[in-house]
């Protein structure tokens, strides 16, 4: 492909095809979000002063500029422990998006997704619940658990995901960590469940996204917030609390600050509190129900906006609107989805 010349010509095209990209993303309505693998741009971009042109698009479920071909990969979700002695989890920091869900006794575990930065492993990997399928077929590709009833199994084999379960694993992709006591002491091989399945196509746009700090508009009546808490029983209670510094949230347990296995404390930029109603036909094991609608706060950049979360099958992402009618719009970066229950509680301080 033959260069442009002059640094003004590349420096009016890269400018175009961001706004282009923008408009894009920003644009899409509520009832038509954004669920199309991204693709690259016209014309490949010179990164720095190479001659070596490279397809920019967007990670899809980040939002954030990335090398397109970097992204022609399936997303690998996994159900991840969060008892007090499975943690710190393995990559947690490195995810896309994560769900904290209800499971019996008051604990909670995670459906976690990773894609745009792949670690070598994820972990320690727990068993399936009846929620699971509802919210990991949106994202297709692969999906890692330890085992579990054999309904919740069969539910998940049903979905369109390649299922990885160290209970039927003998080809070596699950391992047990000789430092972390059983049962929390799985771990999935991430890197090589990643090369095995590389033909699978990436993930869809999941949620809709603009710039850093999309909620500005006052449209939205988003309030000032320094922390955000949510409730799940007596014996889970998450908090966040807002560093503007980094621009991030930053996560607690039952009071203390969340690591995760590098020691850095658990972050997100954007956060999605849900409320969620619980399903309990599968006596002791609560199945949040994941298709319908409710209550939703998204908090991203120190605000937080209100508004309507809806889910139409299990195929379908998750649609968030604001109560003025419009697409409630997360900022480039990952996050973090609680799925508080309502006989649960919220809170948040300005």
């Amino acid at each position: 492909m033959a260069r442009r010349g002059g640094s003004a010509g590349r420096r009016q095209a890269q400018m175009a095809l961001l706004a282009a990209s923008a408009l894009l993303l920003v644009g899409c309505s509520v009832d038509e979000p954004v669920v199309a693998t991204p693709t690259p741009t016209a014309e490949a971009r010179p990164i720095g002063e190479s001659a070596t042109p490279t397809a920019l698009a967007f990670a899809p479920l980040r939002g954030t500029r990335a090398d397109w071909a970097a992204m022609q990969h399936p997303s690998i979700a996994a159900k991840i422990d969060n008892h007090e002695e499975a943690r710190p989890q393995v990559a947690l920091n490195r995810t896309d998006i994560v769900f904290e869900e209800l499971v019996e006794g008051g604990l909670t575990r995670y459906l976690a997704v990773w894609h745009s930065d792949m670690p070598a492993q994820i972990g320690p990997v727990r068993s399936i619940r009846p929620m699971d399928p509802d919210i990991a077929t949106p994202f297709g590709g692969v999906i890692a658990y330890s085992g579990g009833q054999e309904m919740f199994v069969a539910m998940m084999q049903a979905t369109p995901l390649v299922n990885l379960v160290f209970d039927l694993d003998d080809t070596g992709l699950f391992s047990r960590a000789d430092e972390r006591p059983g049962p929390h002491d799985v771990i999935l091989d991430a890197a090589e469940a990643l090369s095995r399945n590389a033909a699978l196509p990436p993930p869809p746009v999941q949620f809709v996204y603009g710039g850093t700090d999309p909620l500005a508009d006052p449209a939205f009546k988003a309030a000032t917030t320094s922390s955000v808490s949510q409730v799940f029983s007596e014996e889970r209670y998450p908090s966040w609390s807002w560093d503007a510094a980094a621009s991030v949230w930053l996560r607690s347990q039952e009071g203390a600050p969340d690591l995760d296995d590098a020691g850095a404390q658990v972050r997100a930029v954007n956060l999605v509190t849900m409320r969620v109603d619980i399903d309990w036909q599968y006596g002791e094991v609560p199945k949040t129900v994941m298709v319908g609608t409710g209550e939703v706060w998204v908090s991203v950049n120190g605000r937080t906006a209100h508004g309507t979360w809806a889910k139409s099958a299990r195929e379908a992402p998750i649609v968030f609107t604001a109560d003025n009618g419009e697409a409630l719009t997360l900022a480039p970066g990952n996050t973090w989805i609680e799925l508080v229950p309502t006989t649960g509680s919220v809170a948040f301080a300005p």
